[in-house]
């Protein structure tokens, strides 16, 4: 499974890596929302675990909104990892396509969790819908 890393903060992105790429999963990280755009349209992603605040000219939720709305990334899963843990950060990144959401500090054990369970094969014809477990309050 290809999973791409957005977060700006060089510790928190080599702890994220490090963890999924534990579990065998070919790993692509970036600190802004332009590059992560940039490498999602050239190589999609299965799974985008993305900060909210980033620096530049694209936050979290526009990052969502972009993938979502492009046809080469709108079948990525979405998870939001981020500080902003509050009602309306969680309903924008509802909003904006968000299959979970993660308030740092997070658990890596839930992350893994919902990245598991991301594995397991849709039924035919049906929409991606990230697992609502403890971590990923949706």
């Amino acid at each position: 499974m290809r999973i791409m890393v957005v977060e700006d903060q060089d510790s928190i992105r080599k702890l994220i890596e490090a963890l999924v790429s534990g579990r065998g999963h070919e790993v692509v990280a970036v600190g802004n929302g332009a590059k992560a755009l940039e490498l999602a349209n050239s190589n999609p992603p299965d799974i985008v675990l993305l900060d909210l605040n980033l620096p530049g000219r694209y936050d979290g939720f526009e990052v969502c909104r972009r993938i979502r709305s492009d046809p080469r990334t709108r079948d990525a899963l979405v998870f939001i990892i981020s500080a902003r843990d509050d009602a309306a950060s969680r309903q924008e990144a509802r909003e904006a396509g968000a299959q979970g959401y993660y308030g740092k500090p997070f658990s890596p054990t839930a992350l893994l969790k919902d990245i598991d369970a991301a594995r397991r094969p849709r039924p035919e014809g049906s929409s991606p819908q990230g697992p609502a477990g403890p971590g990923a309050q949706s």
